[in-house]
């Protein structure tokens, strides 16, 4: 949407600014349009076959847990047969307790219109309360139809919190390290799962065939790890249709086969669901302690369930939960029980153990499919962490591809693609037995789940306004049994455990030097802008010669004029007729419509020919190849100049006549009455805001007469158009520490040079680009 503004700057000369309103909506369609994704509506039909779908995307990894749950919480033997059914009674109430009551019903309501994980919950928070660490914002960016936030009464509850979280910029340091603590511990669970679930799914062929030799096994689960990574470029589309019967299929097998085991083996297993059972396997001591960490496992893959939910309606997700998963989980948890207690020197393979002999090799295929597709959506939901994080400024800028034309958030990025690969082959192959990846695995579930818990507190204080009971509950039941299972696992770092922590560590400088390397850019171009008045007193050449052309010069910036320019004019005899600020910013929602997208005003006086045009994006938009930011951002612009021709050429309403059946002929506009009525009342009363979609203008809904100055624009245009980037050169200065010089003059230096170009991430055309040195001390 170009949005036109006439703005008054405080120092000298006036800038035009028309803001936003032309084509705006009633305000009781802007607020069905915010609350488009909370009060969509749903047949029983439909809503049944999403939640169908939402079985191959959400639930793959939890439910291939099965396959490796008993072997890690027993991995030296059972010495007590009362331990299996303590361990089961375990396993039921962490599956109520966690992914049935947690997730499923309270945590993914904390979704970010149809987007979960980590981030989602950030940019949440960062719609309630001045939190984000780059305060780029400003108040048009709150009118967007996805930025939807709360009010608060001034002596809440709420309000005090947002108040104290504003106070001292400490605090929204700490909640960022949070967020990124997280999000370290989900890319190194896409690390582990596909290893762990492949590998166990791998070891069917040992259990039917006890001479094949453990290399085997490993070597079978490598070629499928390096086959299912080196497809990820294509994306799910064309088989992302098989994901779900497929899943179905393994939740019923497994299901079915439990409850044969049950009435096969041992009925009285079922006593594992009175809770009095984890008592007693707690007084085992410290050994049925320490093997907690396997028990956890029951329950990995739940927070991939809240970074994977996409756009499924919520409520549907909780149907095939409650309806399928769970019923299907505990059976085969309780058969699997039942079966080691008749033969407990098969607890290392219960799994295949406690399958019919008849059905075992097609289970096997089911199975290994099965931890395909959970790994699939653990590494899709890492790359969208990734890209997350990368729209916010928390990761190096790398290429993201969309896969696919249908569905936004399918995306490939091929260096963390391969950089997974490595590291699932290495923690594959590395590791002496599977417990060990069990361990590691369980380190990085159970952080996820503690810093999910953490962020939560805010969200139900800020977003839903809960009662602070509710919260303590919540709170308190969470931190019960995250903080027991936390506790088990620290005694497995030496075994395992240290992996994710040095993977998330390792990630986590990568993340939070880089973001502090940006936020030191934006400090400085902030405060180094240049004074409009200096602008003004140089007269309409600038002290320059204007040649014909049109210059785009990219900045931080969404206000004032940045460094780089006045080091430009400084520097060269000439600067371009038209010039144009550009600030490409990410908002904290997780997109921007295209209608809304740009924001454009004047800067000077009208013969200066200077403009500032603010690109808007979420953290899930694209910047697709096909997309022609170049013309996008010279259409916006036209379409302000024809707007403001026309304002000043009818501001006089007797001058200004609107028929309805005529389509406004004295003005050359073609437009539906909505529209039309918009025009005449901004011709009335000049003063209002006014908006006017740029989409509708390229589909050719609306015609403007054109003016000399977009003629003008149009002959620059043809003479030549470059884009001027800022290569701004970030050190430490001679006198600051040690630590600092090896953050910024060796790590950010280096994450600086191997990362994408601006003019790449932007589809920028390389034969018009000049870039604009300069270095900067910190």
């Amino acid at each position: 949407m170009a949005s036109i503004s006439l703005e008054e700057d405080g120092e000298r000369g006036c800038m035009w600014d028309l803001d936003q309103k032309l084509d705006q909506p009633m305000d009781e369609e802007a607020g069905r349009l915010r609350n488009m994704y909370k009060e969509k509506k749903f047949s029983s039909l439909l809503l049944l076959r999403l939640s169908f779908q939402s079985l191959g995307v959400v639930f793959g990894d939890l439910g291939t847990s099965p396959l490796y749950v008993f072997y890690n919480t027993f991995p030296r033997g059972i010495s007590d047969p009362e331990d299996v059914i303590g361990a089961l009674s375990l396993i039921i109430y962490s599956l109520t307790l966690v992914p049935l009551l947690k997730y499923v019903f309270v945590v993914l309501r904390a979704n970010d219109n149809g987007q979960g994980g980590t981030f989602a919950l950030y940019s949440l928070l960062c719609r309630h309360a001045k939190i984000n660490t780059i305060p780029n914002q400003r108040k048009t960016d709150e009118e967007v139809t996805t930025y939807s936030r709360q009010t608060y009464g001034e002596n809440s509850l709420a309000s005090k919190v947002k108040s104290w979280l504003e106070a001292h910029t400490y605090k929204r340091n700490v909640i960022l390290i949070l967020v990124l603590i997280g999000t370290c511990m989900a890319i190194g669970d896409g690390i582990l799962t596909p290893a762990i679930s492949v590998l166990s799914a791998s070891g069917g062929i040992k259990v039917n065939h006890p001479e094949t030799n453990k290399d085997v096994v490993i070597v079978v689960a490598v070629i499928i790890l390096v086959g299912l990574f080196s497809v990820q470029h294509y994306g799910t589309d064309k088989v992302g249709w098989l994901f779900a019967p497929i899943v179905l299929l393994w939740f019923l097998l497994i299901g079915v086969i439990g409850a044969v085991n049950i009435w096969k083996y041992d009925s009285s297993i079922l006593k594992a669901f009175n809770p009095v059972y984890i008592v007693r396997y707690f007084k085992g001591g410290h050994r049925n302690w320490t093997s907690l960490g396997g028990i956890m496992l029951s329950i990995t893959g739940t927070e991939t369930l809240f970074a994977d939910l996409c756009h499924f309606p919520v409520l549907s997700v909780q149907i095939a939960f409650t309806l399928v998963v769970f019923p299907c989980l505990l059976l085969a948890y309780s058969g699997q029980a039942a079966y080691i207690m008749q033969h407990q020197d098969h607890v290392f393979n219960a799994f295949y153990r406690s399958i019919p002999d008849s059905i075992y090799w097609p289970m096997f295929i089911v199975a290994t499919a099965a931890a395909i597709i959970a790994s699939q959506a653990t590494i899709s939901a890492t790359f969208s962490i990734i890209k997350q994080a990368l729209a916010l400024g928390c990761f190096p800028r790398v290429k993201v591809v969309h896969t696919s034309k249908k569905f936004l958030g399918q995306i490939y990025i091929p260096d963390i693609n391969w950089i997974l690969l490595v590291l699932c082959i290495a923690v594959t192959a590395g590791f002496e037995n599977q417990s060990q990846i069990g361990n590691a695995y369980g380190t990085a579930v159970v952080l996820v789940m503690l810093v999910t818990t953490l962020l939560m507190i805010p969200v139900m204080l800020l977003v839903w306004r809960s009662h602070w009971i509710l919260i303590f509950l919540f709170t308190a039941l969470s931190l019960l049994v995250e903080l027991t299972y936390f506790s088990a696992v620290l005694f497995k770092v030496n075994q395992g455990g240290w992996v994710p922590l040095v993977v998330a560590a390792a990630f986590l400088l990568i993340m939070f030097v880089w973001h502090y390397g940006t936020v030191k850019r934006y400090e400085f171009e902030m405060h180094s802008k240049v004074s409009l008045a200096w602008i003004i007193g140089l007269g309409p050449s600038l002290g320059l010669v204007r040649v014909p052309g049109i210059g785009f010069v990219y900045t931080e910036l969404a206000s004032g004029v940045p460094h780089i320019f006045s080091h430009l004019i400084t520097n060269l005899p000439a600067i371009h007729s038209v010039v144009i600020f550009v600030c490409v910013k990410y908002l904290p929602v997780y997109t921007v419509p295209m209608e809304e997208r740009f924001i454009v005003k004047r800067i000077g006086p009208k013969n200066f020919h200077m403009f500032r045009c603010v690109a808007r994006y979420g953290y899930n938009d694209l910047h697709r190849r096909d997309d022609d930011f170049e013309k996008m951002l010279f259409d916006t612009i036209s379409t302000y100049v024809r707007l403001e021709a026309m304002m000043e050429g009818y501001t006089d309403s007797e001058d200004f006549t609107f028929d309805p059946q005529r389509n406004v002929k004295s003005v050359d506009l073609v437009a539906d009455n909505d529209v039309a009525d918009s025009i005449v009342e901004l011709a009335n009363n000049p003063s209002l805001d006014s908006i006017i979609s740029a989409q509708s203008l390229h589909q050719g809904e609306i015609s403007i007469r054109s003016s000399d100055e977009y003629d003008f624009l149009n002959r620059c245009k043809d003479a030549g158009v470059v884009h001027i980037l800022g290569n701004t050169i970030v050190m430490a200065r001679r006198d600051s520490g040690l630590v600092k010089k090896i953050v910024v003059d060796y790590i950010y230096a280096f994450l600086w040079r191997i990362c994408r170009e601006n003019s790449v991430m932007l589809n920028l055309p390389h034969e018009s680009l000049l870039n604009v040195g300069q270095i900067f001390y910190v």
